[in-house]
């Protein structure tokens, strides 16, 4: 090949890779460089509440600032250390109860005739028509005391006073799963409908058993999008606050309410980004890692 048409080759693959890496530098990168930013500076009763971190000196010298106790500070007081680990517990339960709920879901839709699948996949795609926050609000009048599920089970008879499930961690659980639930199902859809069929069926000819067939061939086959579903479930709950905020109660400790609590009503801001830089840290590193495994896993 010509230098021409190697030029042309490398040219046409940055172009095709420049819309990505740029919508990732745009909304990911320069935003997290900002409140690592804000994060390495100093608080101040103004507005901003926070001190640059680069100043000029009075004989002209451009001097660099950065306030390391922010983070140090996360470590002295343990509100932030059970706020990260009752995260991690509650966003590590909600997605089990997703994958338990979303895996046979997904099976069923990918295993439909054709011509059901695309109306039940709008049926799981539907609830995102909705806001979020409002079918948050729905869910609380729902499980509230007077809510519709207490008063239906008391018409039934089977309780004889209201059970307290807003303002819990059970509330919290519910809300999770229904919200995310579809990130789940999607991807174990994708993943199970290009499943080849006729490794079940060499399977069953062998006298394997069904449920046996699907632990040995199916669950395996499938956890490419186990994994892809249980990531897209688990970092965005591990800082959620809409839902533990009108679903469970003031004892209900999540990350994502402590940087609200930081910004809004402390308006520590450097602490609050310092709390945001860290979570992003404990998620990401550890999946930077798995996927560098992988990598090397694949390439053996």
């Amino acid at each position: 090949m010509s230098a021409r048409g190697t030029l042309k080759q490398k040219v046409g693959r940055f172009l095709v890779a420049l819309p990505p890496y740029g919508w990732l530098v745009v909304f990911f990168l320069l935003p997290f460089l900002i409140v690592l930013k804000i994060s390495l500076s100093e608080l101040q009763a103004a507005i901003p509440p926070y001190k640059a971190i680069f100043a000029w000196a009075e004989d002209g010298i451009l001097q660099l600032r950065l306030n390391f106790g922010n983070y140090s500070y996360l470590f002295s007081d343990e509100l932030y250390a059970l706020a990260y680990l009752n995260s991690l517990k509650v966003a590590a339960i909600s997605t089990a109860l997703t994958l338990l709920i979303g895996y046979p879901m997904a099976y069923t839709i990918a295993r439909s005739p054709a011509r059901y699948r695309n109306p039940l996949l709008m049926l799981v795609v539907l609830p995102f028509w909705t806001s979020l926050l409002i079918r948050v609000y729905s869910w609380m009048g729902i499980l509230k005391n007077e809510g519709l599920l207490n008063s239906f089970l008391m018409w039934l008879g089977i309780i004889d006073s209201p059970i307290q499930i807003m303002e819990t961690n059970t509330a919290v659980y519910i809300g999770i799963v229904y919200s995310y639930l579809p990130y789940m199902i999607l991807p174990l859809y994708a993943t199970l409908e290009k499943m080849d069929l006729t490794l079940l069926e060499a399977a069953a000819d062998l006298g394997c058993p069904p449920f046996k067939a699907f632990l040995k061939i199916t669950l395996p086959l499938s956890m490419p999008g186990v994994i892809a579903g249980t990531l897209l479930v688990f970092i965005p709950a591990v800082g959620e606050f809409v839902i533990p905020d009108l679903l469970g109660g003031p004892d209900t400790l999540m990350i994502g309410k402590v940087i609200w609590a930081e910004f809004f009503d402390n308006r520590d801001w450097p602490v609050a980004s310092a709390v945001a830089v860290a979570i992003l840290i404990l998620l990401v590193v550890p999946i930077m890692l798995y996927q560098r495994n992988e990598s090397r896993a694949e390439a053996k």
